[in-house]
């Protein structure tokens, strides 16, 4: 008797995204994610990977395809009506940050990370506070719970935000270029934090333009370009030896990082 297969995390199929008649930033692009994966996407600018993420969590439409998430129908789209569907309660499983902090600035750091919790779940103010306090003391951020946003620094910032999504217990974690807006000196203490993730086993699709983050903490690289997945494989192949020469000219001229 054959032993029931474990279905991949995330299944994305004939994915198809467009802006208009013109622009065509998805085309027919299949992925699968293994439950524990951390699948980093690279590529050119305009290669469709943050749209990619933000189809992912339900915030762009499709022209057609589906996603489907744990085994569960998630995100469809015939093609036909222009209607895309979108089962939320799935959506909730997902958390995203994005390059830019989406903070709410009239909140404290605390309340930034109890809103949802408690507008969403109904959960208690003051269970999620202890959460959040927790939360914050992990990642270094406990004498700011009190602070507002202005008042901290980039990186601080999306430490924050990081933890704010996590508030919501997701199954799968979504990064869009989170970095790429700090000052350098800023983005070892974010990259820490996704590492930390990491080795407690978080999902994680990540995109990002940082090379030496991405070897470090990648399961897996995606390189896109043209709207379609040029080469798929473990890091040290796609990162050190590509084998498409695409892929080859983009680490050679981007990023110098092939041996």
């Amino acid at each position: 008797m054959t032993a029931p297969t474990t279905p991949p995390l995330v299944r994305m199929q004939s994915l198809h995204k467009s802006y208009g008649p013109a622009i065509q930033v998805l085309k027919g692009l299949d992925i699968e994610m293994q439950p524990g994966e951390r699948l980093v996407v690279i590529g050119p600018s305009g290669g469709g990977k943050s749209t990619l993420l933000r189809v992912m969590m339900g915030l762009e439409k499709i022209d057609r395809g589906s996603i489907t998430f744990g085994g569960k129908p998630y995100i469809s789209s015939d093609g036909l009506d222009k209607k895309t569907n979108i089962d939320t309660e799935v959506r909730r499983s997902i958390g995203m940050v994005f390059q830019h902090y989406t903070l709410f600035p009239h909140l404290n750091v605390v309340e930034n990370l109890i809103l949802a919790p408690c507008k969403v779940r109904k959960e208690r103010k003051s269970d999620a506070t202890e959460r959040a306090v927790g939360l914050l003391t992990r990642f270094g951020l406990a004498a700011k719970a009190k602070a507002y946003p202005a008042q901290l620094s980039g990186g601080q910032k999306q430490r924050v935000a990081i933890a704010r999504a996590l508030m919501l217990d997701p199954k799968l974690m979504l990064f869009d270029e989170v970095t790429s807006a700090l000052d350098p000196e800023l983005v070892a203490e974010v990259e820490q934090v996704i590492l930390q993730l990491a080795a407690q086993k978080m999902p994680m699709m990540i995109v990002t333009h940082d090379m030496w983050f991405a070897k470090n903490i990648a399961s897996r690289v995606i390189f896109c370009a043209g709207g379609v997945v040029v080469e798929d494989g473990p890091p040290e192949q796609v990162l050190g030896s590509p084998k498409e020469e695409r892929t080859r000219d983009f680490i050679d001229r981007v990023f110098h990082i092939r041996q």
